[in-house]
Order: C-alpha cells, then structure tokens, then sequence
C-alpha cells in the first residue's frame, strides 16, 4: 500500500472533524469537490472506507474514528516540533485575528493587549467584537472568546478569566421610585431590561439560594443584546438590569448604579479563548495564548 501524503492525512482530519466538506474545505482554502476527490482517493489508497457519507451529512465510520484518534495526537505533535523552532527564525510576527463579545473583548484590551504590544510589537492583534457566535474557522478567525459552556467540543480552551458573577443593578433614581425588590419574584412588579441572546430568545434570569433555584421570564420596555447598553439603559433610569458583574463594576463604585438581589444572584462560566485544535498553531497566535495564560494564571 502506498503511503498517504501528510496533506491527504491532515484533510482527512479536518473533514472527520468539522463533518463536513465545506467547513474542512474553506479552512483549507480548496473546494469541496476536490476534497471529496481526494478522501476517495484515500480510502482507496489504503483499502478501507473512512467516511460515511449522506446529501446531508458527512461522519467518520469506525475504522475513520479510529484514524482520526491517531492521526490528532500525531499531527499535534509534529506542529509542537515544527514550532519548536520558531525561536530560531527571529521575531514574532504575523497578524491574529480573535472574535469575541464586546465585554471579552474590553477584557482583552485591558488585560491583554498592553503586554502583547510590549513584548511582541511586529504582531497585530485584529479583534473583533460581535455577540453572536460564529463558526471562527469559516469566518476566518485565528482564536475567539466565549464562556465555556459555549465553546465547540473540538476546540482547545484555554481559560481567560475565573467564573464571573452575575449582578441585577438600577439606577437609585428608578429604585427610589420604584421600590427595592427583595426577592426575584418582585421583579414582576418591575420594568425589567431585556437580554436579547444571538439565538433571537430572550434570556431567562436565574437565581439561586439556599439550595433552591429560579428561572425568572421577565419583563419591561426595552430589550438590548449588548451588555454595556443594558448598563447604559439602567444608569438612565429605564430599568433593573441583569449583566456579567464585571460590566457594570465601575457604575457601582461611582454611584451610578445600585445591586439588588445580592444574595440570590449566581456564577456564571469562566471566559476562555479557544482555537481549533487539529491544525498548526502560528507562533502569533502561541505567542497571544501564553500571554492570556500568563494574565489569568491558567497552566
């Protein structure tokens, strides 16, 4: 039998991991067709089928699972040697492209980016802020940041943050009108301002004490679906807000704003970077990693 080339055994991986010709092909930067063209030829090649294929779908069968398992670890290795060279060809440099949402990436700014600009000034870190979340490989993204509830299976983490809390804030203007909610089911008795989630759904409040828990559907006249204008909107006296607390920490400590609920509000999951963990890491974006981990404490 003759032996695969790398690039045939490195598009068999990309194909059985993303389950799909066009996602594996746009991260190649080739076209389905010629893809399928060649993962025929490589079941050929080596007698055995690798892929199940539908109109609809594409999966590895067990002999393809077990391939996959293989060639991962294999492949992860050889990209670990090629980069253990990197030093020796000089700076850093190179372009980083990371998704994440607006509160993520004001993280970034603050705790990242002074210490990448310092240490590593030839790479630019091109950060885009969006809530919704994106397919980073199609879209063209070396990295992005979301909780990590939210993060693909097949992607590699690495933790940005320590799980955040949660806080219900509103200005004292509203509560001095309004009133003081001590309990999540007052909330019904308020104008409450709305999460609009990238699905389209509106979020559910939840709260927790005491080993009981709650999951409020609220209600008010406005719905944002970005958390520092859900700050904004509070600090106007337009509603009780419920955000990351980090969000809304400088407008506690100025006065701006005032927590309600404390004692009822939840953690939520930590923020990670994250990145697809069968292709070769460009020394930019290890070099960005290393510092998110160095920032956060992470191993």
């Amino acid at each position: 039998m003759a032996r695969p080339s790398l690039n045939d055994l490195g598009a068999f991986v990309a194909v059985a991991t993303h389950r799909s010709f066009r996602r594996a092909a746009d991260e190649l930067g080739t076209a389905p067709s010629t893809l399928s063209h060649a993962m025929r030829a490589l079941e050929e090649r080596m007698g055995v089928r690798l892929l199940n294929r539908t109109t609809r779908s594409v999966s590895p069968t067990e002999a393809g699972a077990r391939l996959l398992e293989h060639l991962q670890g294999a492949l992860a290795s050889l990209d670990a040697a090629l980069d253990s060279v990197a030093d020796f060809r000089g700076r850093v440099t190179g372009t980083v492209r990371i998704n994440a949402p607006r509160l993520a990436a004001a993280m970034l700014v603050r705790r990242v980016l002074p210490t990448m600009v310092e240490r590593f000034p030839e790479v630019t870190v091109d950060l885009v802020a969006e809530g919704e979340l994106v397919d980073i490989v199609s879209r063209g993204f070396d990295a992005g940041v979301r909780l990590v509830e939210s993060i693909p299976k097949d992607m590699i983490a690495v933790p940005m943050s320590r799980p955040m809390r949660f806080a219900c804030v509103a200005s004292p203007a509203y509560l001095a009108q309004a009133g003081r909610p001590r309990t999540p089911d007052e909330l019904a008795r308020h104008r409450c301002i709305g999460h609009r989630m990238p699905s389209g759904k509106l979020y559910r409040w939840e709260f927790a004490r005491g080993g009981e828990s709650l999951t409020i559907d609220t209600a008010g006249p406005v719905v944002l679906d970005d958390e520092a204008l859900m700050v904004d909107a509070a600090v106007e006296g337009l509603g009780i807000a419920y955000v990351p607390e980090p969000a809304a920490a400088a407008d506690i400590a100025a006065g701006r704003l005032r927590e309600v609920l404390a004692p009822w509000m939840t953690d939520a999951e930590a923020i990670a970077v994250y990145y697809p963990g069968h292709r070769a890491v460009p020394p930019a974006l290890r070099a960005f990693l290393d510092v998110v981990r160095e920032m956060s404490g992470a191993p």
